[in-house]
């Protein structure tokens, strides 16, 4: 109460900066142009629009779930903030196809780890988008604040993209 009162601002314990998985061109989620991701209904973050097929993690963690057609993971950060990374829109549709995994549910992951990989010409002969969101999944649990960072430039895998104050 004191804090509002006089103008206090709140300080929080702890702080995670996600990096980038991929080399690509960074923008945010409401460009995406899947409602799902846009409006935010998986959580919010960004996407990037991959300039090669290599994913690493973005943070120091364990990995949640390697989906079985392995476009997509999940993992959570050692602080507890869930992370989905999605390669492409609709590409749950290729089974897996031009898709290979390094990592399975369970396993300890640090930052810059090779988590996946997935071919790019592929995926766009397929007529799929490329564009790949990362999201927090958690936001509302653990998430105070989120800053997104270097929105509209080109990033490289371990670019800094979302700055995050815990709750």
């Amino acid at each position: 109460m004191f804090r509002n009162l006089f103008g206090i601002k709140k300080s929080y314990s702890q702080e995670e900066i996600i990096t980038s998985p991929m080399v690509g061109d960074l923008v945010d989620i409401t460009n995406v142009s899947e409602p799902v991701f846009s409006q935010k209904m998986m959580g919010d973050g960004v996407a990037i629009v991959p300039t090669d097929g290599v994913v690493v993690s973005p943070i120091d963690g364990v990995v949640l779930n390697v989906f079985r057609t392995k476009h997509a993971i999940g993992l959570r950060s050692k602080c507890g903030i869930e992370i989905m990374i999605h390669i492409g829109l609709e590409t749950v549709e290729l089974n897996g196809e031009g898709f290979e995994t390094y990592v399975e549910d369970g396993q300890s992951v640090n930052k810059g780890d090779k988590l996946l990989s997935f071919n790019l010409e592929k995926i766009r002969s397929k007529s799929y988008n490329p564009i790949s969101p990362v999201v927090i999944t958690n936001m509302d649990e653990k998430v105070a604040k989120m800053e997104k960072l270097n929105i509209d430039n080109t990033v490289f895998r371990g670019t800094p993209i979302m700055k995050v104050l815990l709750k």
